[in-house]
């Protein structure tokens, strides 16, 4: 389902644009966001499932999620607004967990099973009945049936029907989650085992329900820029072409002010201190006090590294990550600003829970929830006049967003500092990937090498916020890489500062 735009995208981001409308226009806000089902999904007649008050109910508890609440079940006894008092703040840390299942929107998918589809033709030969060791397939009527009972999903009969007439369902939460945290409940419906989840969001953008939802902070960035504070914007790399194809980094730049921000900074340029601290961390580290090095900047890949793999969490690199690096930055500079990160990632709110990064990142939001208020102050971006280039970051530092942007950034880095090293990279996309890659490193495979792993599969290009097809992403961020001003990471003047930023 990525990159096409379906009615679940849609709701999303009107549940986004009404919370950030809200915010920003009304005073009353419990009573507000009691009625905003009724503007979002108005009649009386369904238009997605089989009941306008199932309709409502779920939007009700997406509003709540928006606004950083908790999500409820069907037996709440209480108003959509209940507990608002504690939301309705200029400054509300993320409180896990942070990605929900609304449980009566989902669909109790079956988890896996095999099935024999129309495309059965009774074939003489019948294959599938042959090479199933369970004797689960049986020819009733001319047709192939399997016997769930018996069927251990193994796939062979799928494998060896000449007319691909037989599939593997799987509910696509759970495959598109890489670390197996997400089961049934007793209703059959999805339920996530938190002591695995690491906030990647991939389930969220693959149920076909809708029925999984993340927390926001929309509402509470908005309270602070309207008391006064100075809010700045740091802007994660795969910003590039999120906002619309003429929507330029200048544009985007101008707009973001036009809202209130005191200005906009790309987290391209932590990204070159990061690379740049994660070289120098290689050169003194490997193989001397650790068989490998592995890249910290995804959190939800750091995380389970860390936490699947206890005995080798000294291998992941303790740099700080390219927005605790920026925020660190911008702080320096203004100590009474606030710093908001916008990016395509999830996790990101998991990372900015952390009591060492909550005085350096005060909101998260992703680039989805960030049109929300595009949207809510009806902002032309496409019209609005264009300011100067965000900042000086460099090549790599821009081309971070992408699969293999960050080895070859930490490699460049490495070389201009020792250019007769010969650094080896493995690397991995999505979750299940990046866990495999581990389990060989941890049986010796990747002794002297460097590891870039990517919770989402294409890297932050594909992360659970973003708005553009995979693809386009990738071409727009490498093209605008390419406009930088210099190309190694290492060679920005902001490295001056980096020893100041990591004692802090």
């Amino acid at each position: 389902m990525r990159g096409v735009y379906t009615s679940i995208n849609d709701i999303r981001r009107r549940v986004y644009t009404e919370i950030a409308r809200m915010a920003y226009e009304s005073e009353d806000y419990a009573k507000e966001l009691e009625a905003l089902p009724y503007k979002i999904l108005p009649g009386e007649r369904a238009s997605y499932r089989d009941s306008i008050f199932l309709e409502r109910a779920i939007i009700g508890e997406r509003l709540r999620l928006a606004m950083g609440m908790q999500v409820r079940t069907a037996a709440a006894d209480a108003p959509i607004s209940d507990g608002i008092e504690q939301s309705a703040t200029n400054e509300q840390y993320y409180e896990a967990p942070l990605i929900n299942i609304i449980k009566f929107a989902c669909h109790a998918c079956p988890e896996k099973r095999i099935i024999v589809t129309e495309g059965c033709q009774g074939c003489l030969a019948h294959p599938c009945t042959e090479v199933c060791p369970k004797d689960a397939i049986h020819i009733i009527d001319g047709r192939s049936v399997i016997d769930q009972d018996k069927c251990i999903r193994c796939g062979r009969c799928q494998d060896v029907c000449p007319y691909s007439a037989i599939i593997k369902q799987e509910r696509p939460c759970a495959k598109a989650c890489g670390i197996n945290a997400i089961k049934s409940d007793e209703y059959g419906r999805a339920e996530i085992d938190y002591n695995k989840c690491v906030s990647c969001g991939m389930c969220l953008v693959n149920c076909p329900f809708g029925a999984i939802a993340d927390k926001a902070q929309i509402f509470q960035l908005i309270q602070a820029m309207k008391q006064g504070t100075p809010v700045y914007a740091a802007v994660a790399p795969a910003f590039v072409g999120q906002f619309g194809p003429k929507v330029t980094p200048e544009k985007l730049r101008a707009a973001m002010k036009a809202l209130g921000f005191a200005d906009v900074i790309e987290v391209a340029i932590g990204a070159d201190m990061c690379a740049t601290q994660e070289a120098i961390d290689f050169l003194e580290h490997v193989p001397e006090k650790i068989p490998f090095m592995a890249t910290s900047c995804c959190p939800a890949w750091s995380v389970m590294a860390k936490q699947e793999f206890p005995d080798l969490k000294d291998c992941v690199s303790m740099s700080l990550t390219p927005m605790v690096l920026t925020a660190r930055l911008i702080k320096k500079h203004h100590p009474e600003a606030k710093v908001v990160f916008i990016g395509p990632c999830a996790a990101k709110k998991l990372e900015a829970r952390r009591r060492s990064v909550r005085s350096d990142v005060d909101f998260v939001l992703t680039f989805e929830e960030m049109m929300g208020l595009f949207n809510a102050k009806e902002i032309d971006l496409e019209a609005i006049e264009a300011e100067e280039m965000l900042s000086n970051a460099s090549t790599d530092g821009r081309n971070f967003a992408v699969s293999g942007g960050v080895a070859k950034a930490v490699v460049n880095s490495m070389k201009k500092l020792e250019p007769t090293c010969d650094i080896k990279v493995a690397s991995a996309q999505g979750l299940a990937e990046c866990k495999k890659l581990m389990m060989m490193a941890k049986a010796g495979k990747y002794n002297g090498y460097l590891l870039e792993g990517m919770a989402c599969p294409g890297g932050c290009v594909a992360g659970a916020g973003t708005m553009q097809p995979i693809a386009k992403s990738t071409a727009a961020v490498g093209m605008y890489a390419k406009k930088a001003p210099m190309e190694i990471c290492c060679e920005t003047p902001y490295m001056d500062e980096l020893d100041d930023l990591i004692e802090e």
